[in-house]
């Protein structure tokens, strides 16, 4: 089946946001991310009651991370100070996305996570390193993380590209042949955020061009990007 949406000839498109499916059945399992999915639907019953998933950006933390605040109804803060993300901790679940990319107080993130445990609530952190990769300095956080349970999603592989893509592709009303996405798999970087750019810009040119998403049309993109990587 071909890839094809209605379309003016010529038609510039609005550069609108696309919003992806975030719902648990929406959640492409592989082997990359299957002991992070698992995780997520063991909760409440956790090992630790704080996790951390780490992965590289478009890994699908987030995706995970909204799965489980829905599940567990919990609030998501930023432990800083006058936040009052510890006050929260000890009303409920709590999530912190990007801890490492965001970035948070040390005491106060320490003391969130006393809270939590403390109330018997959960918390569960994203980012994209391992917690003894974030430069902590003070020796009771660093315990606390190094006691907390840590899920790594792994690097993409082929099968999982592949199911991204059309997934992304779903995500704006497109579908897509079975051998464009493997054509697609077999020359892009191997990562879920150059995914979302092409699965982007492929709409994105056969929106203006009024085209079907091709063969030829993916290779203008991927070679665009690749030009571009090596400027």
């Amino acid at each position: 089946m071909k890839a094809t949406r209605a379309a003016k000839p010529e038609q510039l498109p609005l550069d609108l946001r696309h919003d992806a499916a975030t719902g648990r059945d929406d959640l492409v399992i592989s082997d990359p991310v299957s002991a992070a999915a698992s995780i997520i639907d063991r909760w409440p019953d956790w090992a630790s009651s704080v996790v951390i998933i780490t992965g590289p950006e478009g890994s699908g933390k987030s995706h995970l991370a909204q799965v489980w605040r829905r599940k567990s109804g919990a609030k998501s803060v930023r432990p800083v100070a006058g936040s009052g993300a510890i006050e929260a901790a000890g009303e409920g679940p709590v999530l912190i996305e990007d801890a490492d990319r965001e970035g948070f107080d040390e005491t106060e993130l320490f003391h969130l996570i006393n809270a939590v445990r403390s109330a018997g609530t959960s918390l569960l952190i994203t980012a994209r390193s391992w917690p003894l990769a974030w430069g902590v300095k003070l020796p009771d956080l660093v315990s606390r993380l190094k006691a907390a349970t840590t899920v790594e999603i792994g690097a993409p592989d082929d099968m999982l590209l592949s199911q991204i893509l059309v997934k992304l592709f779903a995500d704006r009303q497109l579908q897509v042949d079975d051998k464009l996405v493997a054509y697609i798999v077999s020359r892009m970087e191997r990562s879920l955020a150059a995914a979302q750019t092409i699965v982007e810009r492929l709409d994105t040119l056969g929106l203006s061009r009024g085209s079907r998403i091709s063969r030829a049309l993916a290779a203008e993109v991927m070679g665009a990007l690749s030009e571009r990587e090596d400027d």
